[in-house]
C-alpha cells in the first residue's frame, strides 16, 4: 500500500483526501487551515508539519489548491515539495491551473527524479464528496497506469488524455463548455419566464431532448429553488476562464463566447456574487430582464 501526501484541504480537497482515507490509504495531509488538518486526523490520517515534511514522508504526493502561483509554492517554494520528495516519487496537482505552470513545475521536479502528473477534476464539491469525479490527467502513461486505482478513490471517471499539461488543458475545455451550458439555460429560462412559461415546466419539457444536459440538471433544479450556496463558486470559475484567455492569447485561438460568459461572471462578482454558485450566471439575466427564474 502507497504512502500518500495530500495537500489542500479546502471544498474539494478535504472530501477527496477523506475518500482515499476511506479506501484504506495511509494519508500525511498539510493546510494552512488547521481545523481541516485536525478533521483529518480525527479520521486517520497523520499530520504534515510542511510541503516538504509531507513529501519526505510520502511516495505519492497530491495537491488540490486554488490556482497557478499556490501550486508553484508548494512545489517549488522554500518548504516546497521539490525539497522532501525522493527519486521516485510522484507528484499529483489535481488543482485547476494553467498548462504551462504544470510543463513549468514537471520540469524542474523531473531533475530530483520525481514524475508529475497534472489531473484537474470536475462535478465540484458534491461529486467530491461521492467520490464520482471526472478526472482528466497528462503525463506518463506507465505513471499514469500505477496511480489510477488510487484515483478511482476520488472519481467514477479517470482518463489519460495525452502529455503534461494536457490535463489542464482538457479541464480548460471543460470550463468553457460548463460555464457557456449555465449561460444559455440562464438566458432561455428567463425569455419563458418573461413570456409568462412556467420556467419548472420548461424544464421538464426540453430535459429529455438535444437542449438537455448534465449541466442543466444539476443546476436547474438549484435556480429553481433559489439555492445559490456553492457546489463550485462564480470566483473559481472566473479564475480557470482568466486561464483560458491567457492559453487562448497563447495558442492564438478565439474564444469570444467564452470572453462574454466571463464578463457577466465579473459584473455578479462586483455585485457580491462572487462566492455564490456559477449557476448564479443566471442573475445577470434576471437583473436585466426583472423576473426571478423560480418554482411556481
Amino acid at each position: 500500500m502507497y504512502r500518500i501526501g495530500f495537500i489542500g484541504l479546502g471544498i474539494m480537497g478535504k472530501p477527496m483526501a477523506r475518500n482515499l482515507l476511506k479506501a484504506g490509504y495511509q494519508l500525511v495531509v498539510y493546510d494552512r487551515n488547521k481545523d481541516a488538518v485536525k478533521e483529518l486526523v480525527n479520521s486517520g490520517a497523520a499530520e504534515g508539519k510542511s510541503p516538504s515534511d509531507v513529501a519526505s514522508r510520502s511516495e505519492i504526493i497530491f495537491t488540490m489548491l486554488p490556482n497557478s502561483p499556490d501550486v508553484k509554492e508548494v512545489a517549488l517554494g522554500d518548504n516546497g515539495i521539490i525539497h522532501g520528495a525522493k527519486s521516485g516519487s510522484v507528484f499529483i496537482d489535481m488543482s485547476s491551473i494553467a498548462p504551462l505552470v504544470s510543463k513549468e513545475i514537471s520540469g524542474k521536479l523531473e531533475q530530483k527524479g520525481v514524475v508529475m502528473l497534472d489531473a484537474p477534476v470536475s462535478g465540484g464539491e458534491p461529486k467530491a464528496i461521492e467520490g464520482t469525479l471526472a478526472i482528466m490527467v497528462g503525463g506518463p502513461e506507465e505513471t499514469f497506469n500505477n496511480v489510477k486505482e488510487i484515483l478511482g478513490a476520488m472519481g467514477s471517471s479517470v482518463k489519460l488524455v495525452g502529455d503534461i499539461g494536457s490535463g489542464n488543458i482538457t479541464k480548460l475545455a471543460n470550463q468553457i463548455i460548463v460555464a457557456l451550458n449555465i449561460a444559455a439555460m440562464g438566458e432561455a429560462m428567463v425569455l419563458a419566464t418573461k413570456a409568462g412559461v412556467d420556467p419548472e415546466k420548461v424544464y421538464q419539457a426540453i430535459r429529455g431532448g438535444l437542449a438537455g444536459s448534465t449541466v442543466m440538471d444539476a443546476k436547474m433544479p438549484m435556480i429553481l429553488n433559489g439555492n445559490f450556496k456553492p457546489g463550485f463558486r462564480i470566483e473559481l470559475h472566473i479564475k480557470d476562464l482568466m486561464n483560458v484567455m491567457e492559453t487562448a492569447r497563447e495558442l492564438d485561438v478565439p474564444v469570444s463566447l467564452t470572453d462574454q460568459v466571463l464578463e457577466m461572471m465579473k459584473t455578479l462578482q462586483r455585485s457580491g456574487k462572487g462566492k455564490d454558485d456559477h449557476c448564479s450566471i443566471i442573475r445577470y439575466y434576471e437583473d436585466l430582464a426583472g423576473v426571478e427564474v423560480r418554482k411556481k
